[in-house]
């Protein structure tokens, strides 16, 4: 093994305890800069708010392998009894980003430890807001992240698939996503009067009604998408007619041709209600991530390497899913690969998917993790042919 397990545990355990959200991370930020002082890699914090890049032979340009780990945490009071609790009420690790940030600290330790022996570059990225509305990924990307890196590999725990495996599915992966908030905006009214008043709530409730009729009889059924709308909130009282009423809502698909038509079309019902209505109506609509394709030839490579560290019977094909990854957002710059870790172990209890409060995961599975991203520079660092990352894009082919 080439990381510290106990060295990745003990952190994964010091981030699960203090659990920060979107951009928010004083506690993880000062955690990760302490980590690479005391390993000797230099970063820096000006490439994105509340982002961390630090780079391993800064000197050899090249060709420079990104590794990326997210660090934010969710708005989920958890219910383990573990020793390592969240002790932020209502703030949980709930979706493995303690994992993933000391997994990255542990492959910063080992690759630095070798670096003379590794000729190129690698720039690992410590990133906010995965979780929030506002991308940190896509903030990451504006600020200039990618244009000196050539190839970038990411990695998440996963809860459907045994521990210490390694999965991949190549091309299209994960779904876009989009989230979108509309608001409406009328008069109030006593109940007893309600056409002295302008109804926002039943305006809310009719676009809500004709954006499901949209999506049952204007839409192909074999397109893969989902369309949910999540919250529909308005007024004040019973006896006072709604001057305000608002939904939230996300889009998920493989096509980002259905995603224009769905965002277009959400659009017109809205503003077509509100006009028939006399209501007014503001619209949010955020793409904040794209369909996460995983380039064929550079799976490939990473699997060889993997297959090193957890054995070819190790080695998982993994299906798409419509859950979306603002990793996607590199992707649109640089061509890589979203690897999943398994973390599954019903012995111990580790077999609740994320986003639920009693979230657990094998532990025993991150060295593994941090493994298999050296072994992928080890075996990289000369480059990788890029006509081979090209001719293996069926997007390219199409």
């Amino acid at each position: 093994m080439y990381a510290d397990k106990d060295y990745i545990i003990a952190l994964r355990r010091e981030l699960h305890m203090y659990p920060e959200i979107g951009f928010d991370l004083p506690k993880t930020i000062v955690l990760v800069k302490r980590e690479l002082e005391k390993i000797g890699v230099d970063y820096t914090d000006t490439l994105g708010e509340s982002s961390i890049v630090a780079t391993i032979n800064p000197e050899k340009t090249n060709f420079t392998i990104g590794i990326r780990a997210d660090m934010d945490a969710l708005l989920i009071n958890e219910t383990n009894d573990v020793d390592y609790k969240s002790k932020i009420d209502g703030q949980m690790h709930a979706c493995g980003h303690d994992a993933h940030t000391a997994m990255l600290l542990g492959t910063a330790k080992a690759l630095y430890s070798m670096r003379d022996k590794i000729n190129c570059r690698v720039k690992l990225l410590f990133q906010p807001s995965e979780e929030g509305v506002r991308s940190g990924a896509g903030e990451m990307v504006r600020c200039g992240v990618m244009d000196d890196i050539d190839v970038i590999i990411g990695m998440h725990v996963e809860n459907w698939l045994d521990s210490c495996k390694i999965g991949v599915c190549k091309g299209a992966s994960m779904a876009s996503s989009r989230n979108f908030r509309i608001d409406f905006k009328g008069a109030t009214a006593h109940a007893t009067l309600p056409h002295t008043g302008k109804d926002a709530l039943a305006a809310a409730v009719r676009t809500y009604n004709n954006l499901q009729y949209m999506l049952t009889r204007e839409l192909s059924p074999f397109a893969k998408y989902v369309f949910s709308i999540g919250k529909l909130s308005g007024g004040t009282t019973q006896n006072v007619i709604a001057d305000h009423a608002y939904m939230l809502g996300t889009i998920r698909t493989f096509d980002m041709e259905v995603d224009s038509f769905l965002d277009r079309r959400m659009h017109e019902i809205a503003e077509n209600t509100a006009k028939e209505t006399g209501i007014e109506v503001e619209i949010q609509s955020t793409l904040k991530a794209f369909v996460l394709y995983n380039n064929p030839y550079i799976a490939d490579r990473f699997l060889e390497s993997a297959a090193k560290v957890v054995g070819k019977d190790g080695i998982v094909n993994m299906p798409e899913k419509l859950s979306s990854e603002d990793f996607s957002q590199y992707l649109t710059k640089k061509p890589g690969v979203f690897i999943r870790l398994g973390t599954r172990n019903p012995d111990k209890g580790c077999t609740t998917l994320p986003h639920n409060n009693d979230f657990m995961i094998d532990e025993d599975a991150f060295v593994f993790g941090s493994d298999t991203c050296v072994q992928f520079v080890l075996d990289n660092m000369d480059g990788i042919d890029p006509v081979k990352i090209s001719e293996s894009d069926e997007r390219v082919k199409g």
